[in-house]
């Protein structure tokens, strides 16, 4: 019977008409599908979608009004079978492909349209017109500006287009906007991307711009201080140092760091700083730095705190040669005020780079040891090595280990005992030299040992007052009573000190 409502089913499909015996079957059988439930309809719908018509052929549904009891049955039972899981599974990922399909299409077509856009603003830069003026290449040029400002691979794409060649050209024009344009454009471009800063100098784009800086005084503002910040980006590459600090940036970055017309805005010279800053780690760019009055400026703004901190770091690095420490110690007061970073406290940061550049001095040259020694460099070294951070207090117990030296000649200066040049030389040139005329005085072993005793002497109180100072100074910060230090115990270690090793 099943196999002839099949039949029946089917010729109906195909357009055969039944014999009148078979209509009330078949019109049984239509009533029965009619009564399939809504579920029952999307269960088959699912199978044929998630396994083909395949499927459905080999289900044999014998009896339409059994099946469809066991449709609904299976609607309400909370605990579905795990085959139609996997099949909504199935589907369930089918879906999400098509919509990931659907998406990366809309991307994929996001991005050809930004590319050909980006495609319009080179070919836009590249315009030569003479006869009218370069307002879309001023255009084109803000727009790469504002698209390459936080987008990375909008730099590189615009650089492999060619952005760059035509943006320098932009360089030579007479228009300020066409000027200012290009080179904030050219600012991005180089933002994070070593292979855009390396093109833009290959180009020929620092000569052009110091052609635009010849005349300092025609010069705008808006292109000076673009100029700059494209300088700070671009000596961020080492490659570049050498180039950008034998040319005359150098000079041109002092000028702007010194502001000495008060038209250069506070982040301008900010910029400067850190430019230089750049260009003073390459050793050869010491000598054209040395060339300007950078290094007294530098020493006599120690104390603003808008620029003390880069400053010494630029000192740093000038102490690091020959040269730059000659320039240092030629400055007047210099030691004075490098001495006096080592108490600032509130200043770790200055006083480890003071505390550095003094180390380097002290250890390469005598006579700036004699310097420091003058500008009361010991009492602040004690003091950084108790107070000071953990590198500054290696860095000023060195300083002390290279001031060991020249220590008796001090102590001699400040208490007026004639103790000779050094303190291991000797005293007395012969033997006969130091012998009385009447022939009864004493030998030059016994004023030699009274000489060293004396000495020893001399730098025990030495010792101890530069230590009890520098307590007094420490008590005095903690709002401590001043009649609590120095103690008992405290002078007795004092007391008990030698030239050889300093309590610290």
């Amino acid at each position: 019977m099943a196999n002839y409502h099949r039949n029946n089913v089917g010729s109906l499909v195909l357009g055969h008409h039944p014999t009148k015996s078979s209509a009330a079957t078949v019109n049984t059988n239509f009533r029965l599908w009619n009564s399939l439930s809504a579920a029952s309809f999307r269960r088959i719908l699912f199978d044929a979608l998630s396994c083909g018509g395949a499927a459905y052929r080999r289900n044999n549904y014998t009896d339409s009004a059994s099946s469809s009891e066991r449709s609904e049955s299976d609607s309400e039972d909370p605990n579905p079978n795990p085959k139609r899981n996997v099949k909504s599974e199935k589907l369930s990922d089918l879906l999400s492909m098509a919509d990931s399909e659907v998406e990366t299409e809309a991307e994929t077509k996001k991005k050809e349209e930004a590319l050909e856009e980006l495609k319009r603003l080179v070919e836009e830069l590249r315009l030569q017109s003479e006869d009218s003026p370069p307002v879309r290449r001023v255009a084109a040029a803000s727009a790469v500006r504002r698209l390459a400002r936080e987008d990375a691979e909008v730099r590189v794409t615009l650089a492999m287009l060619g952005a760059i060649p035509p943006l320098a050209a932009m360089l030579d024009s007479e228009d300020i906007d066409s000027q200012v344009a290009s080179l904030y454009a050219l600012l991005n471009l180089g933002i994070g991307n070593d292979a855009n800063k390396a093109a833009i100098v290959k180009v020929g784009s620092v000569h052009k711009m110091l052609k635009l800086i010849e005349s300092p005084d025609s010069v705008e503002t808006s292109v000076s201080e673009a100029i700059v910040a494209n300088f700070l980006g671009l000596s961020a590459l080492d490659s570049n140092k050498p180039i950008i600090g034998s040319s005359a940036a150098v000079p041109f970055l002092v000028r702007t760091l010194q502001n000495l017309d008060n038209k250069t805005s506070p982040q301008a010279r900010q910029d400067a700083l850190r430019a230089m800053y750049n260009l003073s780690i390459f050793p050869s760019n010491v000598p054209f730095i040395l060339e300007t009055n950078l290094v007294p400026f530098l020493i006599n703004s120690i104390g603003d705190m808008e620029v003390t901190d880069r400053a010494l770091a630029i000192l740093t690095n000038l102490a690091s040669t020959r040269e730059g420490r000659k320039a240092i110690s030629a400055v007047p007061d210099a030691f004075p005020i490098l001495v006096d970073v080592l108490n600032w406290t509130d200043s770790p940061e200055c006083q480890e780079k003071a505390s550095y550049i003094l180390m380097v001095m002290a250890h390469k040259s005598y006579g700036d040891r004699q310097a420091m020694i003058e500008a009361g460099i010991v009492s602040s070294l004690l003091e950084l090595s108790l107070l000071g951070t953990t590198l500054a207090q290696k860095r000023a117990s060195r300083i002390l280990e290279s001031l060991r030296v020249d220590k008796g000649k001090q102590v001699s200066g400040s208490f007026g005992v004639n103790l000779g040049a050094t303190v291991s030389a000797p005293i007395c040139g012969s033997s006969s030299s130091c012998a009385k005329t009447d022939g009864g005085g004493k030998d030059c072993s016994d004023e030699e040992e009274e000489m060293m005793s004396a000495e020893k002497k001399a730098v025990k109180q030495l010792v101890q007052q530069s230590l009890q100072n520098n307590m007094r100074k420490i008590a005095k910060r903690a709002n401590l009573p001043q009649d609590n230090v120095p103690s008992d115990h405290f002078k007795s270690l004092t007391a008990s000190s030698t030239s050889k090793s300093l309590p610290f």
